[in-house]
């Protein structure tokens, strides 16, 4: 079934807004904020410490990660969950292990979201960080990478898709040049559940970080790292407690086994339930009717909006290059200007940055309309 035109706004919480920021944080279907709700109420009631809450929490905690799996096509105990993306990334810069010869090799530097650049760039005070050059959409020359791996390449860490441009980076290109024999990490808060299916034995990564709260429609405080069984044994885990290791002869301490050797202490269990309700209602959407239906929207954004005056879009022409993420200007306007005339309308967008240039973002999700874009255009047409 063709579910490009299908209104599901209805199983949204009603709103006079219309909503473009979804790369930021999406919004979460009513029967999330419901599942929510109706946990928190059986959680106090049963006794949030007893033996009935904890099933019903081991429940909670063992559907996601099949769900998640599902989604990523991995094995639910390579499933950590975690309260962001940066967190995973964290687990990967703070838990390698490193000499003084090492090197890592990121790309395009300012160009990259904070949360993936930061954690490597404090690196720089031991190992040596390595550049790929980049192009205007943030793309790089695989020929570029292939000649900065050395002996010495302890990991390549890089976003699948770009939070600026909505450019998506050939990961499974990449990951058959490294052969499983570098480390590689990704950062996929911009494509898990936007982007159709998704197969991280195709990609061959070692380590990946996303959220619940962007494309999959869960809330806030929810995030996901996925880390391959073999290659957990090259992170040192950053944390330590009682969910993770365990004591023997006294006074030695031996980390679990996936997935406890890198959950301590999460608690976030009424997040887990509003995850697990989202993430099965995109299922019963279908990852790839999500896929077609951002494509259109946002094909259907960049042409209305190239048909106006003096607009300047940013990211790649072809659709298969990029996710449903559309960065324009308007000369002559300031981008900061434009989203806030644009917000005083109801209307949702963001402003971000390629590089030195503030641009606006507007990042569609399948529960947005035709009529919604159209509004949004017409809006735009009359600043």
């Amino acid at each position: 079934m063709n579910l490009v035109h299908k209104d599901i706004l209805d199983d949204f919480p009603k709103s006079n807004k219309i909503y473009l920021n979804n790369a930021s944080v999406s919004l979460m279907p009513s029967q999330s904020i419901d599942a929510m709700k109706e946990f928190l109420i059986t959680y106090n009631s049963i006794g949030p410490d007893s033996k009935l809450s904890e099933s019903l929490v081991t429940e909670k905690l063992r559907n996601v990660r099949k769900i998640i799996a599902k989604i990523i096509s991995c094995q639910p105990d390579e499933v950590i969950f975690t309260q962001s993306t940066t967190d995973g990334i964290n687990f990967v810069s703070n838990g390698l292990t490193f000499d003084n010869y090492s090197n890592i090799i990121i790309r395009g530097m300012t160009h990259e979201h904070h949360a993936n650049f930061y954690p490597w760039i404090k690196l720089k005070e031991k190992i040596s960080v390595k550049n790929l050059p980049i192009d205007n959409n943030g793309f790089f020359k695989l020929d570029d990478l292939e000649s900065l791996i050395d002996d010495n390449t302890k990991l390549v860490a890089l976003s699948h898709a770009l939070y600026n441009t909505g450019s998506i980076l050939p990961v499974e290109k990449i990951g058959k040049i490294l052969q499983n024999k570098t480390p590689f990490f990704i950062d996929s808060a911009q494509t898990v559940g936007c982007i159709g299916d998704f197969d991280v034995s195709k990609i061959k990564c070692d380590f990946m970080s996303f959220n619940g709260s962007k494309w999959l429609c869960g809330p806030m405080g929810t995030g996901l790292f996925y880390c391959n069984r073999k290659s957990s044994e090259l992170l040192e885990p950053i944390t330590i407690g009682g969910e993770s290791a365990i004591t023997y002869d006294d006074s030695k301490l031996a980390f679990k086994e996936l997935p406890d050797k890198f959950q301590t202490g999460f608690r976030n269990y009424v997040g887990i339930v509003g995850l697990e309700s989202s993430a099965n209602y995109l299922l019963n959407f279908g990852m790839k009717n999500i896929r077609e239906k951002n494509q259109y929207l946002s094909n259907l954004f960049r042409e209305e909006l190239s048909k106006i005056l003096n607009v300047v879009l940013y990211g790649p022409d072809n659709q298969d290059d990029r996710t449903s993420i559309v960065s324009f200007n308007i000369k002559g306007f300031d981008s900061q200007e434009i989203v806030d005339k644009l917000e005083k309308q109801n209307i949702i967008l963001a402003v971000r940055e390629i590089m030195e240039t503030k641009i606006v973002r507007v990042s569609p999700h399948f529960f947005n309309t035709e009529s919604q874009i159209l509004q949004v255009i017409d809006a735009i047409k009359k600043l």
